[in-house]
């Protein structure tokens, strides 16, 4: 069994999972009480779905970007876990858990999460055998400069203010996900930390880090 762990954001996430089922899966925003609720919602999930820290075999980890306050949280959770009973860990972009939800269409996909003082950080991907791919890496910069970048018709999905989705939904050659589509399920990251985990590919627990941002530019297209 897998358990996933997201911390990125003041959403939090943690997720049960066994290749063949989601056995439990939870999400809340909160008040920047990270490190305080995370612990006992990690304990009132395991007993809601009848299992213990035994049956985790395996460990996956949103590595951001975020608040390196709230993804220091989980990463240490995480660490703490694989090290102490030498588990496998498999640390996942917090995009590509935002992205993997979105249907495959042939426009492009930029994946968006708030970064503070009116920023967002991005991820643009293309679909590729059914699947998204990313595009180069994560970004950073305000939501008119991103706009500004965007020069056909696009996906937009992920952390949004209702400001943000009102400015989006008036230019046409943008297609906004749905409220429901955009929170990023720690489901669809123990999935992906799953298969990587099947396919022999963990990264070293001692020396995984959060994934940082670099500023806007190139032309999404």
């Amino acid at each position: 069994m897998l358990l996933a762990v997201d911390t990125s954001t003041s959403l939090v996430g943690l997720a049960l999972y066994d290749g063949d089922a989601v056995l439990g899966e939870m999400t809340w925003t909160t008040k920047q009480h990270h490190t305080t609720e995370l612990s006992p919602a990690l304990s009132g999930l395991l007993k809601r779905c009848g299992v213990t820290m035994s049956s985790v075999n395996a460990l996956g980890v949103a590595i951001g970007p975020g608040s390196f306050t709230s993804l220091r949280v989980g990463l240490s959770l995480v660490k703490g876990i694989a090290l102490a009973r030498n588990l496998p860990v498999m640390g996942v972009s917090t995009l590509d858990v935002i992205a993997a939800a979105q249907p495959v269409v042939n426009h492009p996909l930029v994946a968006v999460l708030q970064a503070g003082r009116t920023r967002i950080a991005f991820g643009v991907y293309k679909s590729h055998e059914k699947q998204w791919q990313s595009q180069g890496p994560v970004r950073s910069g305000t939501l008119d400069e991103l706009l500004a970048e965007i020069e056909s018709q696009t996906v937009i999905a992920g952390e949004l203010t209702s400001e943000e989705r009102k400015k989006i939904s008036k230019l046409k050659k943008l297609h906004l996900a749905s409220p429901a589509l955009c929170v990023r399920r720690p489901a669809v990251l123990a999935e992906l930390a799953w298969n990587r985990w099947q396919d022999n590919d963990s990264d070293d627990a001692a020396i995984l880090a959060p994934i940082y941002l670099h500023v806007a530019g190139t032309p999404i297209q």
